[in-house]
């Protein structure tokens, strides 16, 4: 927590944003992507400029300054700290999955995946 902040399920992330702001859907990270050049640099571009494995660190030229906290698996197990950074979407895929933003240490590009709800991935907030 100290260093990477939380991980959160699908459901915990929901509630995780203070009033007067929310957890971004799908339409706002294609926004953020589209704002820092496309999805092809964003990962590049909002990764922190540190912390990353195998040289995978970004420009953070927006001061988004994502760090790799990796994700928590439903049964308690965490990996990928240092190669990834997850962020929970509020929008949902089928009753089991929801999507979330993906940076990864090898890509300079940002994705959108689904996962299982129950995993535990980093949050940010939007201010409405």
């Amino acid at each position: 927590c100290k260093k990477y902040g939380r991980l959160y399920s699908w459901k915990a992330a929901l509630y995780a944003c203070p009033v007067g702001w929310h957890l971004p859907g799908n339409i706002d990270f294609k926004t953020l992507y589209e704002s820092v050049g496309g999805k092809q640099v964003a990962g590049k571009k909002l990764k922190n400029k540190e912390g990353w494995n195998n040289n995978g660190n970004g420009t953070d030229a927006f001061g988004f300054s994502a760090l790799p906290a990796g994700y928590r698996y439903s049964n308690g197990y965490y990996d990928d700290e240092g190669d990834d950074a997850l962020f929970w979407s509020s929008t949902e895929s089928t009753s089991g999955y929801a999507y979330d933003m993906y940076l990864y240490y090898y890509s300079d590009g940002a994705s959108l995946y689904y996962d299982d709800k129950y995993y535990g991935f980093s949050v940010r907030c939007v201010k409405d």
